[in-house]
């Protein structure tokens, strides 16, 4: 089994990646999905994160309401951390769980960690190499205004939020740059990829 990491920024491509790389044959570990499933009513991150930001962050269906936490964590460091303590470690615990369960099932696996903290996370350190989605600043800023239906200054406090995607370009065994158009960065991910297959 070989383990890469897949990490960006927000709004810088990740998904166009990993669908390429689910499409030739990777098996993709997603940290929104699986941060999904940690938060699911009654799980206890669920019951962590509703004691701390009270019931007001809670749909009429138990579900939580992501863009009021957003909203409350993106302007308030402080949350964010209590949020990423609720979160971080259970979402890592499935990670190992899963990664245990396909190494069982499936020794030849290539598993792809498509993680937006894996340094931050030090989620890097499960991985035997590391891809990086890169966008210059702007260009990151001006695609989350588009995708998010977001002003100019809420996106730059969500970009400013994470660690800067250049210094995450110094730490990467592989970057592919995402500043052209989609057909241009799905052949980078699939030369990628199949070099990964020819090593193997």
């Amino acid at each position: 089994m070989k383990i890469i990491g897949l990490t960006g920024g927000i709004a810088s491509g990740k998904s166009i990646v990993s669908s390429v790389f689910k499409e030739l044959g990777a098996v993709i570990l997603d940290a929104d999905q699986i941060a999904r499933l940690v938060v699911l009513p009654h799980q206890p991150a669920w019951e962590d994160i509703v004691k701390f930001f009270g019931p007001e962050v809670v749909n009429k269906d138990k579900s939580l309401n992501r863009a009021k936490i957003g909203d409350i964590v993106y302007n308030n460091p402080e949350s964010l951390r209590e949020l990423n303590r609720f979160t971080h470690p259970r979402i890592m615990q499935y990670y190992k769980d899963e990664l245990r369960r396909i190494q069982i099932e499936q020794p030849d696996a290539i598993v792809i960690l498509e993680v937006p903290l894996l340094y931050e996370t030090n989620m890097d350190k499960l991985c035997q190499q590391v891809v990086v989605v890169w966008v210059d600043r702007e260009t990151q800023i001006r695609r989350l205004m588009k995708r998010d239906n977001m002003t100019y200054e809420d996106a730059v406090r969500r970009v400013e939020a994470q660690m800067p995607l250049d210094e995450k370009v110094k730490r990467a065994d592989f970057v592919i740059d995402n500043r052209g158009s989609i057909v241009e960065t799905k052949e980078k991910a699939t030369k990628y990829y199949n070099e990964i297959l020819a090593k193997a």
